[in-house]
């Protein structure tokens, strides 16, 4: 299955968050903050959104860094993925 976001939304998948500090200490699943960073996996067609015209920047494959708590999570094929609008997106990674 495949999704195929509408209007200003883009489907992103998290980049897996480090599991050890940079002085080494191994850190617990539970201490592990919510990663940023995100892989754009599907980008939808931009277009009228509110009644203003949205043209889409970000693109398939950019990696892109999120507020921490914008979107909606979905599983699908039971891989985790989250859809935003474009604007809860902060920057693109490069």
């Amino acid at each position: 299955m495949t999704i195929k976001p509408l209007a200003d939304r883009v489907v992103i998948k998290a980049v897996e968050a480090e599991e050890t500090t940079k002085s080494g200490i191994i850190l617990a699943g539970s201490a592990k903050e919510k990663p940023q960073v995100a892989t754009v996996l599907a980008v939808g067609p931009g277009g009228l959104v509110d009644g203003k015209e949205v043209e889409m920047i970000v693109k398939v494959g950019d990696k892109v860094l999120t507020s921490k708590y914008s979107g909606t999570e979905v599983k699908v094929d039971g891989e985790e993925c989250t859809i935003v609008r474009q604007s809860d997106i902060l920057a693109i990674v490069e």
